[in-house]
């Protein structure tokens, strides 16, 4: 499968980005990795926060690449899913945590509270601050015109 196929099934649509849509997902994920460790919060929270950075980070990936998700049709799932489309195969073990990481969030968000440990908290926080870094390498070596 390839993200032309995804297009081809329904799941994407083409989508030329810009500039400006790209530097205001990437202040989205600053805003919201600093926020992610803001004290005080509950644990929940700083999970929910990390989550939807790392989200924007595979949707900058995504826009980049020329797609865009159909709204309302697992929209979250498919952008995490493309990122070994978008930064690499190297990626399927990052896709296959944040795929897991939007499941708990689900949970958190919409059916109970504290279900995050603080462990999982600070490990997403973690990896979402490697992807952002691995993002910003990305786009400075294939779409330097984004950033």
């Amino acid at each position: 499968m390839s993200l032309s196929d995804w297009e081809k099934s329904g799941w994407l649509k083409a989508h030329q980005t810009s500039r400006e849509e790209i530097q205001n997902l990437l202040n989205i994920v600053r805003r919201d990795l600093k926020d992610s460790e803001v004290k005080g919060l509950t644990e929940d929270w700083h999970f929910a926060i990390a989550y939807n950075a790392a989200l924007q980070i595979c949707t900058i990936a995504l826009y980049c690449m020329g797609y865009k998700p159909y709204r309302g049709q697992s929209e979250h799932y498919r952008v995490i899913q493309s990122l070994v489309f978008t930064l690499g195969p190297d990626y399927e073990q990052i896709r296959n945590y944040l795929n897991n990481c939007r499941a708990k969030r689900n949970i958190s968000d919409y059916d109970m509270v504290g279900t995050i440990s603080s462990n999982e908290a600070k490990e997403l926080v973690h990896t979402t601050n490697r992807l952002f870094n691995d993002l910003l390498k990305w786009l400075e070596e294939n779409f330097r015109k984004y950033i």
